[in-house]
């Protein structure tokens, strides 16, 4: 799964049952202009999948005009707003939750997103934990 959070306490997600790839990390960005309809910053983290040969290409074939991406330092996943979604996904909202296959663990966690997606606030409050003004 792949997610992203604004300032204005939206959150996005992309989610795949296998790995996602460097294509997809593309698709969601380009999901996230044509939904927001605005040039974007995007600050992730230095993963595989977000320094790419494809990534790269994508930048050098016009996608730089829309997108400006900033890498996050190493080993710094306090500083990553988006970090603050997992947090509550995994230690509050799902962690005594019991699934009986991948298909039911899907249906629970678009349920825990949903909710999570209903409070703002509480999405705009991870970029004052990572030491972001808003």
């Amino acid at each position: 799964m792949i997610s992203g959070v604004t300032p204005r306490g939206q959150l996005f997600t992309l989610r795949r049952a296998t790995a996602l790839t460097s294509w997809e990390s593309i698709l969601f960005l380009c999901h996230l202009r044509r939904h927001l309809g605005s040039d974007l910053l995007v600050i992730w983290d230095g993963g595989p999948i977000h320094r790419s040969a494809e990534v790269k290409t994508f930048l050098a074939q016009g996608g730089s005009a829309f997108v400006h991406l900033e890498q996050l330092p190493p080993y710094a996943p306090e500083l990553n707003p988006d970090k603050g979604v997992w947090q509550p996904l995994k230690h509050v909202e799902l962690c005594n939750s019991w699934c009986n296959d991948l298909s039911h663990l899907s249906q629970e966690l678009t349920l825990t997103l949903r909710r999570l997606r209903k409070k703002p606030k509480v999405i705009q409050a991870f970029f004052a934990q990572a030491g972001l003004e808003l």
